[in-house]
């Protein structure tokens, strides 16, 4: 039996590490290049296991897509052009409340497993007594179970002999194919994994035909990671679903049972007895019942779902990648899953090289080669060294390294009596919600002022909690006066007092309100001081989008008036649904000083 290596790719592994690099050894004593071999090349032919694999840094993320997906790594890089397999089974383990993976990563994993706590009291005293017994003698507990260990061992090595011989018959897979259509599966990686899974399932059960238990074990495996669900609902597989789509699979066979039956039936029948009734095969097949209840049902079950969508507390929807490009040259320590800066950790992405200024902690070889390469020929009638390369210290540089980093919004949100309209709110708080997903998940501080009555308030200090500021949007009351200019002021003061902490964070306001203010600090015109703290906000250099609620056939512009003192993105009512709002905020966290449009990756469009 071959030992099948476990490798281990931590979060906070550089690119260096996992795809390999120049053996720097080698190159100063020979002058050779020669490779040395990452992660992946130690992981091909075994597992490459990744602890929160969501919050690996989406370079690494690229990385262990292409290797995936050509069972091969090429290295193009500091001079040498190599590839290797890469051939892995890759495990991965997260908490989901961190952040969600990328897509394509996600679907890169066959199998998903949600890890529960057991309720049961027996079965955790059992845990219990089992892991002090391991803490206590190790060697005693490994050959207590080594007979269970033998008898799993040969159970698996006898269903892999088994596997070849296993068949999956065709309503087998219709019913693969049914669930997977059910649950509105994209793509047909899961068809096929579940189709993998339940012949194995069957050869480990030493069976060589698969039954539709088979099935159903494949997909509760296969699909809890696949099936499309909405934000802030916990990533699981809804039974009921799965027990209908097999009743479905069942009725369908058996009506094709029946009907195959019907028509041997008809073939047998002498020709006088089909001709004493005529009529009898339309008027049945028109007044069959089963179509009539299945079509009778259908539209209560989707009368029922729409009542459901009334209700105001919808579930927020997926956002579009969002991103602040930032074009200085400072380095910074955030973390996040945003914007993209240089860092002074070694975690990031080589981009660059520069002359140290002190201590070197993370030298880039290939440009402290390139920069010594000129002068070897001098150096080396110089010296008496046997080395290959000689390096003086200043020749040496060290990496630049580029990583992402979360951003700074904050929302100043209209609760006044004129925010009551159900409507306006419920897509308020929907659009909201909604960034405020996208935000956490991508390590972004978030923080809420909402105004009504007399005065603002400061409902949600930056955070990163989406439960917070899920419960502070649904309880929050409406009714009152307007005083705007106080939402603005303290949403100012706010991020002010947060970039005195940290003064490279980027950050954007969004204000969402019918600009009507009539509520001022010192008995002054209550729209002029919005205008005036806006002019404030623009001053230090805050981007902004305003959201406009005034509706009706008479209106007074006044949000409008504001989002031009703030220097911001101007949007209605009417285009606060996902798209406008989050291409607002694209458009507003995209512009560059010279106002030109980027994307994520920092090119223009």
């Amino acid at each position: 039996i071959r030992q099948i290596p476990l490798v281990e790719l931590p979060i906070g592994a550089t690119e260096d590490r996992v795809v390999g690099t120049i053996d720097i050894e080698r190159a100063i004593k020979t002058g050779e290049r020669h490779f040395e071999p990452g992660l992946l090349a130690a992981a091909n032919r075994g597992i490459l296991y990744i602890d929160e694999v969501n919050l690996l840094d989406d370079h690494l993320v690229d990385i262990l897509l292409d290797a995936a997906a050509m069972g091969v790594n090429y290295v193009e890089r500091e001079g040498i052009s190599f590839s290797h397999p890469a051939q892995f089974i890759l495990v991965g383990t997260m908490n989901p409340e961190e952040g969600e993976l990328r897509p394509q990563l996600l679907d890169r994993f066959g199998l998903a497993v949600d890890i529960k706590g057991i309720p049961e009291q027996e079965a955790r005293e059992e845990v219990v007594k089992r892991r002090i017994a391991f803490e206590k003698d190790p060697l005693s507990f490994i050959t207590a179970w080594e007979g269970e260990q033998k008898r799993v061992r040969k159970q698996i090595e006898e269903a892999k002999k088994l596997l070849p011989k296993v068949h999956l018959g065709e309503e087998m897979l219709k019913l693969i194919t049914q669930i997977c259509i059910d649950f509105a599966v994209d793509g047909h990686r899961a068809d096929i994994v579940m189709h993998k899974t339940a012949a194995t399932l069957a050869a480990y059960d030493g069976r060589i035909e698969v039954n539709k238990m088979d099935v159903k074990e494949a997909a509760e495996l296969a699909l809890l990671h696949r099936r499309r669900r909405q934000p802030f609902e916990k990533p699981q597989l809804n039974q009921d679903q799965l027990e209908k789509s097999i009743q479905k699979w069942q009725r369908n066979k058996s009506s094709q049972e029946q009907n195959q039956e019907k028509a041997l039936d008809k073939e047998n029948q002498p020709q006088e007895k089909q001709k004493e009734k005529p009529d009898t095969s339309p008027n049945n097949s028109s007044g069959d019942s089963s179509p009539g209840k299945n079509s009778d049902d259908s539209p209560d079950e989707e009368e029922k779902s729409g009542k459901e969508q009334v209700f105001p507390a919808e579930l927020p929807y997926q956002v579009k990648r969002i991103a602040a490009p930032v074009s200085d040259q400072v380095f910074r320590s955030q973390t996040g899953r945003r914007s993209k800066s240089r860092t002074n950790s070694k975690t990031g992405r080589y981009v660059d090289s520069l002359i140290p200024r002190g201590k070197i902690t993370d030298l880039a070889f290939d440009a402290t080669l390139r920069a010594a390469a000129p002068f070897q020929v001098g150096r080396k009638k110089e010296s008496s060294s046997q080395n290959a390369l000689i390096i003086k210290k200043y020749d040496l540089r060290e990496k630049v390294r580029e990583k992402k980093i979360g951003n700074l919004i904050m929302f100043i949100l209209d609760a006044s009596g004129s925010m009551a309209a159900e409507e306006r709110m419920v897509a308020t708080k929907e659009a909201v919600l909604s960034l405020l997903l996208d935000a956490y998940q991508r390590r972004d501080q978030v923080g809420m002022v909402v105004f009504r009555g007399e005065k603002a308030e400061l409902v949600l200090p930056f955070t990163n909690s989406v439960e917070l500021a899920q419960k502070q949007l649904s309880e929050l009351p409406t009714g009152g006066r307007t005083p705007l200019a106080h939402g603005l002021k303290l949403g100012l003061d706010t991020v002010k007092k947060h970039l005195r902490k940290d003064k490279y964070a980027v950050p954007l306001l969004v204000l969402v309100s019918d600009g009507r203010a009539n509520v001022s600090f010192d008995d002054d015109d209550p729209v002029e001081e919005a205008k005036k703290v806006a002019r404030e906000i623009k001053a230090a250099n805050i981007k902004s989008i305003a959201i406009d609620t005034e509706q009706g056939f008479i209106t007074f512009g006044l949000v409008r008036q504001i989002c031009s003192e703030l220097g911001g993105i101007y949007l209605r009512l009417e285009e606060l649904k996902s798209g406008p709002i989050v291409s607002a905020v694209q458009k507003s966290l995209g512009y560059r000083e010279k106002n030109e449009m980027v994307d994520e990756d920092g090119k223009r469009n």
